[in-house]
């Protein structure tokens, strides 16, 4: 059996054809997560390279280096 001749496309099969591939492809961007919440007061450990010079600055003055690096920082910050 033969098949029938194709009718020719038109500009809105075309048009249908195409948004019916791109809605195929194409996926809902996921909503960003919500932010972090500063709390006053906590902490967060992180990892920072600084000189070794500075380091040993403070450590110099004993325990509590970690605090007054995060004194020097926050001063600097203009907090």
């Amino acid at each position: 059996m033969r098949d029938q001749p194709r009718r020719p496309r038109t500009l809105s099969d075309a048009r249908s054809e195409a948004e019916a591939a791109f809605k195929k492809v194409t996926a809902k961007v996921a909503e960003a997560p919500p932010g972090k919440t500063a709390i006053p007061g906590v902490k967060e450990q992180v990892t920072l390279r600084i000189d070794q010079d500075v380091l040993e600055y403070f450590q110099r003055g004993g325990p509590g280096w970690q605090d007054r690096i995060n004194e020097a920082l926050r001063k600097a910050a203009g907090k």
